[in-house]
This record gives C-alpha cells, structure tokens and sequence, in this order.
C-alpha cells in the first residue's frame, strides 16, 4: 500500500519531530498528486476541433489549449476506437497489445494504466458512449465504475447523457485523488446534431456534433475543475480522425492519411507549461504521461515535450477482411511515410492533404526504415481465441455503426491490391456489411456481388454470397456461390463452416457434421460450427455431448437464458441436479418475467432440501400451466416437510386436482399418510 507522502510526514511528526526535521532537510517534499481527467473524443479530425479549426466554434477547447499545451502534429495509432484506446491505456501500438480491429478483446495479461493508479490510490471511474468501447473487450479492469450503459435499441448514446452521468458519479465521489475517464462518440456517421446546433450547421453537419461535443465537455471540464479543485490535470485527445472524403475515404479505418490519422491532442495540469508543441507524437504516450502526474514514472510522458521516437501507425482492416497490403504508417519530423506494397512519403508541413507523394525523391532516414521494417503484422491465418471471436450479435451491432466485421480468413498473396488502389469499393463494402449483418439479404446480394467484381479473391464477399442465398432459401444458388469460394481457397475451414452451416439449415445434418466436426478440429473455438453442433447433440437426445458443447460456447460467450434453460431440461434428464439448478437460476436472473420454468426449479430446490425457496419457486407456477398438478403435488410434500398449518388442505387439493401422472404418486406418498 503506498502512503500519501504529506500522510507520512504527518505521522513522523508525532514520533519524532527532530527526526521529520533532518528528513526535510534531506529529501524535499513531493508534491500532492492531481485529480485526472482524460477526454477522449472519438472521429476528431484535427482540423475540425480548436483554435486553428475553420467554420466551427469549439470554445471549451480553445479554453484548454490557452492554458495547457497543446500537440499540433499528435498522431492516432490506428484509425479505429478500440485499437486506439487500448494504446492509450497500454502505452503500446496495436502491433504490441494485438487489438489491430474492433470487437476483439484486449489480453489480460497487457496492463491498463488504471491498475496501476487504482493500485496507487485513485478512485477510478470510466463514461464510455459506445459499443465498440463495452467492458466485453477488456477495458474496464482498474475500474470502480465502468459505465457503458446504452440507450434500448441503440448502439451510442449522446455526449449530453454520457457528461450527465459522470458528473452524478463526480458529485458522489468524496475520495481524493480522482482519475475520471469520459469518451464522447458523437461526431460519428451518420451525422445528426442536436437540435440546438442543427441550424447553424446544416451545410457541415459532423462539425455540427464537433461544437455539440465542446459544448458538453466544457460542462464536464467545470464540474470536475470545481469538484477536484485547483491542483487537477487534464487530458483531451482524439481516438482518430474522419476522412470526410479526403483520399476517397467517406470515413475511417480503411487507410492512414492525415483526416483520420493526425488527431488534436491537449494536456493541462501540474508541471506543464502553457504553449505549443509541433513535435510529432503517439498518443500511445497518454499511458505514461498519466503515470507520470501520479508520481509512478516520467519515461516517455508527454509533460516534458520531448520527442525523439519515430512515431508509427498502423490500418489493418482491410488486410485483415480482405486480404489487401497491410499498412503500416511512420512520422519523423516534417516527414509521414506509408508502406502498404510500395512506399509514399509527403511533406506533412508544406502538403498536410499529401497531394505530392515524394516516394521518388526523399530519402528514408535509418530509425524510419528500421521502424517500417520491424512493426509486426499480424497474421490473419492465426485461429482465433476467445478475444478473437466475433458472434453475430456484435457483428450486428458494429455493422449499425458502420464497422465490417468477419471471423473469415483472407486469401493473402503477394499481388494483392493496395487499399488505396480500392477506394471505389468501400462505401458498397460498408453498404453490404450493413445489409447483410442485419438480414437484409436480397439488398445486400447486388452489391456483393459487385464487390467480388471488383476483388475477385474477397473469400469474405464470396461466402457472404453463399450464405446470403442459403438464408433465403435459394439452395442451387447458394451452392453454386459455394463452389465459386472453394475455387478461391480450396482448403479454407471458413468455406467448410459456411457449408457445413447450410447443410444444417436445409436438415441435411448428414453432410452438415463431418464439415463442421473438422472444422472445430482446427479452430476449436469456432462458435457458429459449436452452436450449430450443440443444437444437433441436443436434438438427437445426445445430451451429455450437448452439455459438453454448451460448455464450450459459455468460454467464449454469455449464454441466452434460452440457452440456460435447455441446459438445465437436459441436466434433470441426465439426473444431474446440481448442473440443472444452477442452469435454471441463471436462465430466472436473465429472463426475469419471462421465466417459465418455475415448476422445474421447484423440482430441483425440493430435491437439494432447500424447501423455502421450492415454496417459493412452487406457488409462481401459474393455475395454467399444463403441468399443474405436478406442481400441487410437490407444493403439498413442500408444505409437509415445513409444517405448514394448511398442509392438509394442500394435500386434498393436490388429490382433487391430480392426473394420470401424479395419482398414484399421491397414494403411494409416505408424507401424505
């Protein structure tokens, strides 16, 4: 436990007031340890934000950048949210903490910042306003609160009720030092200012939700000014840009340039100087520059202003869904190179929209080359463990935002295409994802098809065809789309699982579990051939296979209460009570009202002796149930076993009211006589 330095001091004086003396006198009073506030704005171009921004009035950040020190050249490590803010809470590149896209999760083994300051006696709090951000992807550790709470039916919530939110937490938190993480995802497509903003920027609407977004964290940035007082430190910092069309990008994670890539960045508090830093800068570096105000290590914070490191970069997606050259971006000094296949280098200074790429006059200096050169790429032909799972709800949810996701390997091969090369294909990409993830298969065929036009080796597009006239019933279309996908990767388990999958849609389970059995044989965590084979197992009364598969998807999944409830009917026939009562708790926590298996629960709380809570689970069975007089019947033995005064009039009514499945049960029952 570390101990308030001032807290020590005070606790020597009692002792020894001579010896506190001697020790002032050799080793100089730290200074206290500032509240923290880091702001993260998500899709914030650094042209769209602050003092130098055009046609779009950002006064709570101009305030901050008055009195603080802001970084005009702060670079994204990634062009996505969660990459991102994993390197700002790891202090690593994604090539380091292996989160390159969306819905993956963070390895625990990598530590977030907030451990240490949670470690070190902050109270600790995190506002987070979207889902890529959901504590499911590895986030949330360190955390008191973790608050990732959404509007029903909806994937983001405003920067109002996300500011809302943090100052009640703000208003709760008596406790000193504070570190309040608060993130803002409103300047996000599609773009919909509030209405107080509307108006005024009807021709430029995301700048519309840039001043809406100022607007609330001038609100934030005065509550937690007056709440944590004078001595406090402030960190405002984009995840990454929007194209805005720059490049043929309409908006982020496809390629590196400069409106996705270099964000605004602006820090306040104890030991900074007020001013302006043009160095280039990771805004990896709010990992350390965080420990440092926290007194637990000033490497690489960015309170000093220095920086000599080549900063890098990187944008995996379309390697990594298609197949496409990775990229990997490096800035030094006034000079930004791209390597995606082949080399661009521009002036970022004299060419900040990198319309003259100096590939063929510039020369590379040795740590940039070097930097180029080692960045790890990653591979897309690693199976994918839990964090690299994507179920279809999350696939669901990201495609509402935009975001393409896919558990399919690409086809990777020396001549595939650059993604800048490809820019024509990315908004019927993004269109298609939408469409399909959200089951609107007959709108999304025509445009994957026009994809795969175009990127004749897109394995992704090509199964996504398949699978889209299987799901319509189209079977010699849908196999014909197979076909085409096994003639672009003949060995690829992913066009095993799709047809495998398709085999199980049309009950031909005989063709459907050799490929999905071989399937798992590779990937063993492949959850749509493990759920597709737990629901055979369990048709097929195979329920100890059933239960073993179930177990598995649980590893890398939450199960439904639907799930739970399965579990537990098959658990009661095996006779394993345990298992069953267990399944069935967790399905009643779930599904609330919803929860039909109340009679069942009764059973089991009856048979472990746990006869207060078989009472209660047995008078929630409603008169209509089919099973009623089941439930009389175990009621009346419940009633016995407590002495209830009006047992014998349960046991009457459970005679009166019994069947062809209970009478003889009812006569035959010691407890009764």
């Amino acid at each position: 436990m570390l101990i308030n330095p001032r807290v020590a001091l005070t606790l020597a004086m009692f002792v020894c007031f001579a010896c506190a003396q001697r020790e002032r006198e050799v080793t100089p009073e730290t200074p206290s340890r500032p509240s923290i506030l880091l702001v993260t704005l998500d899709t914030t171009r650094f042209d769209s934000i602050g003092p130098d921004a055009e046609g779009v009035e950002t006064p709570a950040f101009n305030a901050l950048a008055a009195r603080g020190l802001r970084f005009t050249q702060a670079y994204a490590p990634a062009p996505q949210t969660l990459p991102s803010h994993s390197s700002m809470l790891t202090g690593l590149y994604p090539g380091g903490h292996g989160v390159h896209e969306n819905s993956r999760r963070l390895a625990e083994h990598h530590p977030l910042v907030t451990e240490r300051l949670q470690a070190a006696g902050y109270r600790t709090g995190a506002f987070v306003s979207a889902f890529p951000l959901a504590r499911r992807f590895g986030l949330a550790r360190g955390f008191e609160i973790y608050d990732d709470e959404l509007p029903a039916g909806s994937e983001e919530r405003s920067a109002e009720e996300t500011t809302n939110r943090a100052l009640a937490w703000l208003e709760r938190s008596s406790g000193e030092p504070l570190f309040l993480w608060v993130h803002y995802f409103d300047p996000h497509y599609p773009y919909e200012p509030p209405p107080a903003f509307r108006a005024q920027y009807a021709a430029e609407p995301y700048k519309g939700e840039v001043a809406a977004m100022d607007q609330q964290m001038g609100r934030l940035l005065d509550a937690f000014a007056s709440h944590a007082g004078r001595d406090t430190a402030v960190i405002v910092a984009a995840d990454h840009g929007e194209s805005l069309g720059d490049h043929g990008e309409a908006q982020h994670g496809n390629l590196l340039y400069q409106g996705v890539m270099h964000v605004p960045l602006v820090i306040a508090g104890p030991g900074v100087a007020a001013g302006i830093n043009d160095s280039p800068v990771s805004i990896r570096r709010i990992f350390h520059t965080l420990l440092d105000w926290a007194g637990l290590g000033s490497e690489l914070s960015l309170r000093s202003g220095e920086s000599t490191e080549v900063v890098l970069g990187e944008a995996m997606i379309p390697f990594l869904q298609f197949g496409w050259q990775p990229q990997v971006m490096a800035v030094e000094g006034r000079q930004k190179v791209i390597h995606a296949g082949a080399v661009e280098i521009y002036d970022v200074r004299t060419d900040p929209a990198e319309t003259h790429d100096l590939a063929g006059t510039a020369d590379l200096s040795r740590p940039v080359r070097e930097a180029i050169r080692d960045y790890p790429i990653p591979s897309p032909a690693a199976p994918a463990g839990p964090s690299g799972t994507v179920s279809d709800e999350e696939r669901r949810r990201l495609a509402s935002l935009g975001y393409i996701s896919s558990d399919v390997k690409p086809v990777v091969r020396k001549d595939a295409p650059r993604p800048r090369d490809m820019v024509h294909l990315f908004d019927d990409l993004d269109s298609a994802s939408t469409l399909f993830s959200t089951g609107q298969y007959a709108a999304a065929i025509p445009l994957l098809e026009r994809i795969l036009a175009g990127d004749p080796y897109n394995l992704m597009t090509a199964l996504r065809i398949a699978a889209a006239h299987s799901a319509m019933g189209r079977n010699q279309q849908a196999l014909a789309a197979f076909r085409r996908a096994e003639g672009i990767a003949p060995d690829s388990s992913d066009v095993r699982l799709y047809l495998g999958l398709h085999h199980a849609r049309t009950g031909e389970w005989d063709r459907a579990v050799p490929l999905l059995t071989r399937v798992l044989e590779n990937t063993p965590s492949r959850l749509p051939a493990l759920e597709a084979l737990a629901t055979y197992r369990e048709r097929e009364q195979q329920h100890d296979e059933a239960l073993r598969l179930y177990a598995r998807i649980e590893a890398l999944r939450p199960l439904t209460g639907e799930e739970h409830v399965r579990n537990g009917l098959m658990a009661m026939s095996l006779g394993q009570t345990n298992a069953a009562l267990q399944s069935f708790e967790r399905a009643r926590n779930l599904l609330e009202e919803q929860f039909m298996h109340d009679l069942e629960l009764g059973v089991l709380y009856l048979a472990t002796r746990r006869l207060e809570e078989s009472r209660a689970a047995l008078d929630r069975v409603p008169a209509s149930h089919p099973a009623r007089a089941m439930a009389l019947f175990k009621r009346a033995q419940v009633s016995v076993l407590l002495g209830e005064p009006d047992r014998a009039r349960r046991i009457e009514e459970a005679r009166m009211h019994a069947d062809a499945s209970t009478r003889e049960l009812i006569e035959n029952e010691r407890l009764f006589r």
